[in-house]
């Protein structure tokens, strides 16, 4: 299980109703189904959401920059977006649809500001390909850059309260940090958020 999803699973307690945004072939959904959660997705790939549906998991195919605003409020208990806020045309109106239609959400994002990636683009003057940022800058679905810093202040800037907050370095060690994650920014290779109100 990638390191990421590992640390949001033990988030989420048995028994919550989930939306996982952007869910891939279903690796969250089928962990937090597991724990006894009624556990739905929303999934941009055809033939991802036909995986997860071949292995029995609730999926329906949609964009989140258009199809979240069909969601009732107070729908789920939690939201999940699992390395897709950057990919995404509008993360700000993301999250804010995402505190509308859950009580919580969590977030993890690739994390940009990482030491290895500020390094290679010091010495080789080219954007970083990493293993989790595996992409030339011309092919990458990612298309906002941010850091585990920048995505705090965009939280404070929309009010949106940050309940536990940590980096996962590539070794996959929980870094626990409070404020701006001064060395979580820099030893962090991603960032996983619990928001709320």
């Amino acid at each position: 299980m990638r390191d990421d999803i590992e640390q949001i699973v033990k988030l989420i307690p048995a028994n919550s109703r989930v939306l996982d945004i952007g869910c891939g072939e279903g690796e969250l959904l089928a962990a937090v189904k597991a724990k006894g959660c009624d556990a739905r997705g929303l999934e941009l790939d055809q033939l991802k959401v036909a995986i997860c549906l071949q292995n029995g998991l609730s999926v329906m195919q949609g964009d989140a920059d258009i199809d979240l605003a069909h969601y009732p409020d107070n729908a789920f208990d939690y939201a999940v977006l699992t390395n897709t806020l950057q990919v995404t045309k509008h993360p700000e109106k993301i999250l804010v649809e995402m505190l509308r239609i859950a009580k919580y959400l969590v977030v993890s994002i690739p994390n940009f500001g990482y030491w290895k990636n500020r390094w290679q683009l010091v010495l080789s003057g080219r954007m970083p390909v990493t293993k989790k940022l595996s992409y030339q800058w011309y092919e990458t679905p990612n298309i906002h850059f941010c850091t585990i810093r920048d995505f705090i202040i965009l939280c404070e800037g929309l009010n949106i309260k940050i309940e536990k907050r940590l980096a996962i370095n590539p070794s996959g060690k929980v870094i626990h940090f409070t404020g701006l994650g001064g060395v979580a920014n820099i030893f962090g290779e991603q960032g996983v958020f619990l928001l709320s109100k």
